[in-house]
């Protein structure tokens, strides 16, 4: 079994490359495209874009759940090595996602312009903008929608360079966009919704042509089953209660900011989002590495390999996070300043919370794997669902008798720390994943890797005086001390062997 492990382990590696080396040309580009854009939208178009967005975003829960089991289903049929269900699996797939778009272009021009009309504050001068704002984000996301088998048949595969390639084109037919929209003398907000659609479009489509032209089970005559659409079904339902509470805590609180405070707060939360989808690009990267192989280990019978794949996931998640996060907790004004200038008010605040949201969230992801390879998932999402609903009240609630902003983020971070407990407790009684080897082998390397920098940063950011140069120190200083409490308490003897055997061979 060592050898097969070994394999595995040089793949991971492989694609982790590949993904970085994405993930590194698609964060210059994106901070260069993120600035053009704010800058010619300005704070009330963005903050149009980013509330107006988010009614359509909020039906990507359903592209998020049934994603899930798509990518499910394929990598367990790839593992089978059963070519001609796996075929079935992907019309099936293709087949279900068409039927989704349908509902959501029917829920859009429905209940998404109602609610855009009656319930959003939205500029008067702006509400035309806002309605083809609403148009393009549903295209977009149908779009999305439908090249999800092509992208999970790439992931399955473990074609992370083509991955990679394809998302580096997409970032750059965005700064193209961008360089358009500060040129354009036409309605900037109009300009931007039309022009991420064509990008959507043209990198969508290279993910389908890529995949039907590599890989025979997106070939040829694509059947359809219905016991399987039943059986899909009914794992993406219960996988909809988890995504469905996460879209109701993260776009249902921005439309509770809209009602109680406008697209000021709206705009503000934009740039929080912003740099959290930067952060998430260099964490998704492990995960894009890691799950294929957890799942195909856990189907194959040797769970002990999915559950070290995913107690090191989990360790390896949060210190990518936390190292990429320090600079931001530190000195979020300086860094905003000088990427985008002005700021709208509390988007430095709102960008500390979010990267903590994101840090308690995103951490214990691997246990959702586990559990979905597992495939019985019913009662694993009733239970975290059940603590993780409890955001959206609160917040409302709190909003309700007074409270600022901020407590939505708050409600957030409390909440989701105890479904944190709970998502670990799930995985032991349905899997059998190890509890005291995930406290003592990812949570306590993980604390203790980030004391030296939580230490030494934060208290000294509070003497230095706030000028650029504090931003340049605090970052080095924060990615330094992280970097040395991680080889010195995070690592194993192991993982410390590894690392100077790849260092020396370069």
């Amino acid at each position: 079994m060592e050898p097969q492990i070994s394999a595995n382990s040089r793949r991971i590696a492989r694609n982790t490359v590949y993904l970085y080396v994405r993930m590194l040309v698609m964060l210059v580009i994106g901070l260069v495209t993120y600035r053009i854009i704010i800058r010619s939208l300005g704070v009330t178009d963005y903050g149009v874009y980013s509330a107006v967005g988010g009614v359509v975003t909020m039906f990507m829960l359903v592209m998020n759940t049934v994603s899930s089991a798509i990518q499910r289903y394929i990598t367990v049929g790839l593992g089978k090595g059963d070519e001609n269900a796996l075929r079935t699996t992907v019309g099936t797939s293709l087949a279900i996602m068409a039927a989704f778009s349908l509902l959501i272009v029917a829920l859009t021009e429905t209940l998404g312009l109602w609610y855009l009309h009656e319930k959003m504050i939205i500029p008067a001068e702006r509400m035309g903008a806002a309605e083809i704002v609403l148009h393009s984000s549903m295209l977009v996301l149908v779009v999305n929608l439908l090249s999800i088998p092509y992208t999970a048949v790439i992931n399955a595969h473990e074609h992370m360079d083509a991955y990679a390639y394809i998302s580096i084109l997409e970032a750059v037919l965005k700064l193209a966009v961008a360089a358009g929209v500060w040129l354009s003398p036409s309605d900037k907000l109009v300009v931007y919704a039309w022009l991420l659609l064509a990008v959507a479009v043209i990198a969508r489509g290279a993910y389908a042509v890529y995949a039907m032209r590599r890989f025979k089970e997106c070939r040829g005559r694509l059947s359809v089953s219905g016991s399987l659409v039943k059986e899909m079904g009914a794992f993406a339902g219960w996988n909809f209660i988890g995504s469905g509470t996460f879209m109701v805590n993260t776009q249902g609180v921005n439309q509770l900011m809209n009602h109680f405070f406008g697209v000021g707060m709206n705009a503000a939360r934009g740039v929080a989002d912003k740099v959290e989808q930067v952060v998430r690009q260099f964490a998704t990267n492990i995960a894009l590495a890691i799950n294929p192989q957890m799942t195909k280990s856990y189907v194959g019978g040797n769970r002990e390999y999915a559950f070290e794949l995913a107690i090191k996931g989990s360790k390896y998640y949060f210190w990518i996070l936390w190292v990429l996060s320090v600079p931001f907790l530190t000195d979020a004004e300086s860094i905003l300043r000088l990427w985008i200038g002005p700021t709208p008010p509390d988007a430095a605040l709102f960008t500390r919370l979010t990267l903590l949201c994101f840090l308690i969230d995103f951490t214990p992801g691997t246990l959702n794997i586990l559990e979905q390879a597992r495939g019985k998932i019913r009662n694993y999402y009733l239970v975290t669902s059940a603590v993780a609903v409890l955001v959206f009240p609160i917040t409302w609630l709190a909003y309700r008798l007074g409270a600022p902003g901020w407590a939505g983020y708050a409600a957030f971070i409390g909440i989701y720390l105890l479904k944190a407990v709970a998502m670990l407790a799930m995985a032991h009684r349905d899997t059998g994943f190890p509890v005291g080897a995930y406290l003592r082998k990812a949570v306590l390397p993980m604390l203790a890797a980030v004391l030296p920098s939580a230490l030494v940063v934060f208290p000294l950011c509070r003497v230095l005086p706030v000028l650029w140069w504090r931003f340049v120190v605090m970052a080095v200083l924060g990615v330094l001390l992280s970097g040395i409490g991680i080889w010195l308490y995070g690592l194993t003897e192991g993982e410390k062997a590894f690392v100077l055997s790849k260092l020396k061979r370069k």
